[in-house]
């Protein structure tokens, strides 16, 4: 009986230690097969970190939309915007005009200066424009009466006035004969030639100085 209980003693063991290794051998597979929780959470931590990073370019993706958002905000139209920003008023943009708008009795006569804004945009003018008389006795410029001078926009087709006030030749002499009238646009240097549309002369100066004046833009109205 004892040889036949060695051999069988034996198995048992050697079949313990099959069984043990067996049950480990599954316990590796379950820990590392995915399906199981522990894999899933797992995947799902790494769900989240790729998440995270899909948020950081989102965020980048906001700031980057929020950038193109800016540029096109900042690229306002001219004209619009409570600080957009509008150019002066340039000489080749105006239409400039003269007519005689002496009033009966007036102590002066006068003529009324007209700019039209036909730049196709709006723009500032203000100031006294330069007003100069050609006459038989050479160049004759017009002094500012000093009124104050205000800055406005000239919107586009729109209209502004100012007058040049000279005096009546009483004299009974033939006075000094006026050609012509040279416009300059306030902050300008390009001027424009026109003809005089007022009184064919002026009474001869003593040479105390000029006796035309000019007042501001914008000071006289379509009437004078």
């Amino acid at each position: 009986m004892r040889v036949h209980k060695l051999p069988f003693a034996a198995l048992a063991v050697a079949a313990g230690l099959s069984l043990a290794a067996c049950q480990n051998d599954d316990a590796g597979t379950k820990q590392s097969d995915p399906s199981s929780p522990s894999s899933a959470s797992s995947s799902a931590g790494g769900s989240g970190s790729g998440s995270s990073g899909g948020g950081a370019k989102n965020s980048a993706g906001t700031g980057s939309g929020a950038a193109s958002s800016g540029g096109t905000g900042s690229a306002a139209k001219p004209g619009s915007g409570a600080h957009a920003k509008v150019g002066k008023c340039r000489t080749d943009g105006l239409e400039i005009t003269a007519k005689n708008n002496t009033i009966d009795g007036d102590p002066d006569a006068t003529v009324v200066v007209e700019l039209t804004n036909h730049s196709g945009g709006d723009c500032t003018l203000s100031g006294y424009a330069g007003v100069d008389l050609k006459t038989s006795a050479g160049v004759l410029s017009a002094r500012r009466t000093g009124q104050q001078a205000d800055s406005a926009v000239l919107k586009n087709g729109k209209s502004t006035y100012f007058p040049i006030n000279y005096p009546f030749n009483k004299s009974g002499g033939s006075g000094v004969r006026v050609t012509g009238l040279v416009v300059t646009p306030p902050n300008e240097t390009k001027s424009v030639t026109l003809n005089w549309p007022g009184a064919a002369t002026l009474p001869v100066t003593d040479g105390s100085g000029s006796p035309v004046k000019v007042g501001p833009v914008g000071s006289a109205g379509q009437g004078g």
